[in-house]
């Protein structure tokens, strides 16, 4: 398909004019001993021999999805390096966790982590020139024209697996109309996490017959032995008292969330919450929210103890989250009380906990339909109904469970869009 590339030298000029505010930006995202050069595409070269595969994620909660792809491909191809990117340092730390863990196990591929180069036209021919990938495989929306079109250059095919594109990115995907068809020429095959995702590329201008609905690789989440064994030590310390996630939290929802459990507390004075932000930059603010409020707080990250009089056990560590969820009665989904369009859903669901979550759903609209199909979703739209369905559900033990039931057989019942992605995977390699 033919592109618009006057488009991308227009983008690329914009993104020179603004390279200040963006180097400022993801200057932060960093690890301790990596080069920051990495962000122009100065990564080692591998020997010239290695076949590699190469796969992007924006951040911790794109790895975390696309770990049962990761550990895929790792075992499928042990012939072939897997090289990870991220654009943030907590999305890197995940996918350093995913590859320790693998390789401990051996027999898989090498797995590896680089951050992702800036989409400036040097950096992206810089970054390809050295990795050199048999195939590249960008996770949901990840679309970066340069990239893109750099891979296409070299002769690299291009995948877009979960591709899904939410109606507030589409809104603004419309207005960058030909920036966007120029983008998706370059994608060979694109797995499309349902319908609707698929009209959307479509009206983006990605090639119809390039586009196969897979599923959410979400519902193909893997087994966590050292999750639930986490979850079970947690189960032990907390005890027998009412206690409840509420996990991925964003700035203005922590604040709603804090109401929910003093009102909670009115009528379970002994209940206790596990907060969970979303973003490591907000720990310190929402601790300090946490005194503020008057609540006892103990915090993961310094080892605090959990006794009789802690109200709040934060969880400020990264990579936590599903074995928290595991170790609570009930589970809120945060992002989904303000404007973000929430969360995985999914998570709970597959730690058999039952599932709630706000209004704010726009970027799980299909994951949320199959929940409320099976009457396994608990919606809320405020502090206060949040408190008044936490304290029903605390109330009914014989509820707990079937919603618990419900959300694992919906989990179970959706599986299958891996070996779709597999299977269109494969044949570009062998296409190649």
């Amino acid at each position: 398909m033919a592109g618009h590339p006057w488009v991308r030298h227009g983008y690329s000029a914009a993104l020179l004019a603004l390279s200040p505010l963006i180097w400022r930006r993801v200057w932060r995202e960093n690890l301790p001993g990596r080069s920051r050069a990495e962000r122009w595409g100065c990564i080692a070269t591998p020997p010239t021999a290695v076949r590699t595969l190469w796969l992007h994620c924006a951040s911790v909660g794109e790895v975390q999805a696309a770990r049962p792809l990761i550990e895929a491909l790792a075992r499928r191809y042990p012939d072939r390096r897997l090289v990870l990117t991220t654009m943030t340092a907590t999305g890197a730390k995940r996918a350093h966790a995913i590859a320790e863990r693998l390789q401990g196990e051996g027999g898989v591929a090498e797995v590896s982590h680089h951050f992702v180069p800036l989409d400036f036209p040097g950096a992206a021919r810089r970054f390809l020139g050295r990795l050199r990938p048999e195939l590249a495989i960008f996770f949901e929306t990840e679309l970066w024209p340069n990239l893109l079109a750099a891979c296409e250059r070299r002769g690299v095919p291009v995948a877009v697996v979960n591709g899904r594109v939410s109606p507030r990115a589409f809104r603004g995907y419309r207005r960058l109309g030909r920036l966007m068809a120029e983008a998706l020429s370059h994608v060979d095959w694109l797995g499309a996490k349902s319908e609707v995702d698929a009209e959307r590329f479509r009206a983006l201008g990605m090639v119809a017959s390039r586009i196969v609905v897979t599923g959410s690789l979400k519902f193909d989440m893997a087994s966590d032995d050292e999750a639930f064994g986490e979850s079970e030590r947690l189960h032990a310390v907390f005890g027998p008292r009412p206690v409840w996630v509420a996990g991925s939290t964003h700035e203005g929802e922590n604040q709603a969330v804090l109401e929910a459990h003093a009102r909670l507390r009115e009528t379970y004075p002994e209940a206790l919450l596990v907060l969970v932000p979303r973003h490591p930059q907000r720990f310190e603010a929402v601790a300090e929210l946490c005194r503020s409020q008057g609540m006892a707080a103990a915090r993961r990250s310094m080892g605090e103890t959990v006794t009789a009089d802690t109200s709040v056990y934060l969880g400020d560590t990264m990579g936590d989250l599903l074995a928290l969820y595991g170790a609570a009665d009930l589970a809120f989904v945060g992002g989904s009380l303000v404007p973000v369009g929430g969360h995985n859903l999914l998570e709970p669901a597959a730690m058999g906990v039952p599932v709630l979550t706000g209004p704010e759903l726009a970027n799980f609209t299909d994951v949320a339909e199959a929940l409320r199909e099976c009457e396994a979703l608990v919606e809320v739209i405020d502090a206060v109904t949040l408190a008044t369905e936490l304290e029903r559900l605390f109330g009914d033990a014989v509820e707990r469970e079937r919603l618990a039931a419900a959300g694992r057989a919906v989990v179970e019942a959706n599986r299958g869009a891996l070996a779709h992605t597999l299977e269109g995977l494969e044949r570009l390699l062998q296409a190649k």
